[in-house]
């Protein structure tokens, strides 16, 4: 099944399975970019310091797995896919952090994020850069052209979200057509999203205030000046929080409960085979998950320190970082993305079969340790 569409002598086509991966998608990223730009500003990470910890981290979590599985799949089949395993399962870390609660602290919990909101981001820049077959310079450059321009409205104060989606929509294309992975538009311009709020809290009491200075009763109708005082309060409201705050309460159930599941049906269909358990490349993306995400997290972060690049929350211990870097061997989505762009057919069910071992063993390891290491939470019952 497909989608096409012809405007003229121009015809875009995408099957069902690739518009989930290329289209839905995006907007999964545009998320990701939200959350990241929404600490790098507003969050813990508003330091250059806290923040080079998470980055520091999320390097080496790209760059040691994708050594590994070079160094065992050099001159194979399978040699092409050394993107696979950099990068970790937002969405499944989010869950593992769910059931841990209050186990873990707030600097560890936001640490886990950001470096795997970091290294999906790297991932799909990977995406763009080492997958993409083809480079159409005149509709890179329109794709340029829109990014201008989305920029340029936005300093112009324009607010419709419907406007941005349009122009969002239109880069997508362009991009698609240059040949880079179109994903990469939801990044860009999820770190384009202003964190800044057009109605300061002083402002938007001053308008609640004058709404409740009027007294209560059925005149609320009308062109009044209450009904006035009544839709300034709405929008006053709405707009005291930033558009990467709104966008992100927007997005969050549909990325949730629509996308990722669609992706995960869509993707992770693998006929399990035993021949497969022992082909070198599952071993291969088994080995860059379960070994490499750890060690390169935990190595780069020390040296990160060691070097005064960056500091380590007083909060968070060193076994729990590297626990913590257990847990990123979870590399589901983005693993799969990156699989189906660098395998053939021939492997692609064994390099499925390595992701989803990998994950399993990442997850329950990764919690396991955690849970380990991290005290009991503390219950006031007063």
């Amino acid at each position: 099944m497909s989608v096409r569409l012809q405007f003229g002598d121009v015809t875009w086509e995408r099957s069902l399975r690739g518009l989930i991966n290329d289209g839905l998608m995006t907007l999964f990223f545009f998320l990701v970019a939200l959350e990241l730009k929404r600490e790098l500003v507003l969050g813990e990470l508003n330091t250059s310091r806290a923040a080079a910890l998470s980055i520091a981290a999320a390097l080496g979590g790209m760059l040691t797995p994708a050594a590994l599985y070079l160094m065992l799949q050099q001159g194979q089949p399978g040699e092409r896919g050394w993107g696979t395993v950099m990068s970790t399962d937002t969405a499944f870390v989010i869950g593992c952090l769910a059931i841990l609660g209050q186990r873990i602290s707030q600097s560890l919990r936001v640490f886990l994020l950001s470096l795997a909101v970091i290294d999906d981001i790297g991932a799909i820049l990977v995406v763009a850069i080492g997958y993409s077959s083809h480079f159409d310079w005149r509709a890179l450059a329109l794709g340029a052209l829109g990014i201008a321009i989305v920029h340029g409205v936005s300093r112009l104060g324009v607010r419709s979200i419907p406007i941005y989606f349009l122009l969002g929509g239109l880069i997508w294309f362009a991009i698609d057509a240059s040949g880079i992975h179109p994903t990469v538009t939801g990044v860009i311009l999820g770190l384009m999203t202003p964190t800044g709020s057009w109605v300061s809290d002083e402002l938007l009491h001053a308008i609640l205030g004058r709404a409740h200075a009027y007294p209560p009763g059925d005149h609320w109708s009308g062109n009044t000046e209450d009904r006035k005082a009544l839709r300034a309060t709405e929008i006053a409201a709405r707009e005291t929080l930033s558009p990467v705050e709104r966008l992100e309460m927007a997005l969050h159930p549909w990325v949730g409960f629509a996308i990722m599941p669609l992706f995960a049906l869509a993707n992770a269909g693998i006929p399990i085979s035993f021949a497969d358990f022992g082909n070198p490349v599952s071993v291969a993306v088994f080995i860059g998950f379960v070994l490499g995400k750890p060690l390169g997290i935990a190595t780069f972060s020390w040296l990160a320190v060691r070097w005064g690049v960056a500091i380590r929350p007083t909060d968070v211990s060193w076994g729990a970082l590297a626990a913590s870097g257990v847990l990123a061997g979870i590399g589901f989505t983005m693993a799969l993305l990156i699989a189906d762009l660098a395998f053939s057919k021939s492997l692609l069910n064994a390099v499925k079969l390595g992701i989803l071992c990998a994950s399993i063993v990442s997850a329950v390891a990764g919690l396991a340790l955690l849970r380990w290491l991290s005290p009991k939470p503390v219950i006031n019952d007063n």
